[in-house]
């Protein structure tokens, strides 16, 4: 590893030391802390969406994605999913509208801002709001999630090979994805212990499955910054970049496991 992978490696685990203990308060004392924190997260994400789309300015359309956002997570955390979800339905369609007059470059991804945001948002506090399994299911998700990271991270350095995707993000391999998903079926299987669910198995797969996921939501975010030609979506955290950096794979997981909360009727944590 030479100086600069040195020094950003550095920067990330500093940032990470910073980030993480604040995301595992905010899901481990609920109310109002987790609504709070998922709300500014929401607001910074849209703000840094706004001005990747637009060569770095916020613009009139900029500022009402962010309004958007953060009513429609506000109304979730209020009044429940569904109200929040109507929001960021009327959010992206003003949001478009206004981009459009505003004859923005892409008015349909500034636009698309609203879901990619706001939804995960919302479901993430859906998620918690489980009397029996909601502050596990959070804490799942960020174990899952980092040890996706850390792992794809630290194999694919130290392994290199065949690129999984290299015209969206030349540095991800597949050793990459391989070890991420066996660092998270491994955070899986420490889940299933301390929370006490048997079979593991299932757990583990599935842990194994949502870091497929989570690099994937990497991926396309990645594409959005290639389309627009910027490296990172801001310099908010040092050695990540933007929260868009940080936290696209989390954006991608959240949705996969609320779906498979609604199919499963409680929380994956609970299946038997």
């Amino acid at each position: 590893m030479d100086r600069a992978d040195r020094h950003s490696l550095e920067l990330r685990i500093l940032s990470a030391l910073v980030l993480a203990p604040v995301a595992i308060a905010a899901a481990w004392f609920g109310s109002p802390w987790l609504p709070v924190v998922t709300t500014a997260a929401g607001a910074g994400m849209a703000w840094e969406w706004g001005r990747l789309c637009r060569a770095g300015q916020l613009g009139v359309s900029g500022y009402a994605l962010v309004a958007a956002v953060v009513l429609a997570v506000i109304v979730a955390a209020l009044g429940g999913a569904a109200g929040g979800l109507a929001v960021t339905v009327a959010g992206a369609a003003i949001v478009f509208w206004i981009s459009s007059r505003s004859q923005d470059r892409e008015p349909y991804w500034v636009a698309l801002g609203a879901f990619w945001v706001a939804l995960p948002c919302i479901l993430f506090l859906w998620l918690g709001r489980s009397e029996t399994a909601g502050r596990s299911t959070l804490l799942w998700i960020f174990a899952v999630v980092w040890a996706t990271d850390i792992g794809a991270y630290a194999i694919g350095r130290r392994f290199g090979g065949p690129r999984l995707a290299p015209r969206w993000s030349p540095r991800k391999t597949w050793a990459g994805l391989i070890g991420g998903a066996a660092c998270a079926a491994v955070a899986g299987w420490a889940t299933a212990w301390v929370v006490g669910v048997s079979p593991v198995l299932p757990l583990v797969l599935i842990s194994a499955a949502l870091a497929i996921v989570e690099q994937f939501g990497d991926l396309a975010e990645s594409l959005a910054k290639r389309r627009f030609g910027v490296k990172d979506s801001s310099g908010l955290i040092p050695g990540h970049g933007g929260l868009l950096d940080r936290l696209d794979g989390l954006l991608a997981v959240i949705p996969v496991v609320a779906l498979l909360t609604l199919i499963g009727g409680d929380s994956v944590l609970e299946w038997r």
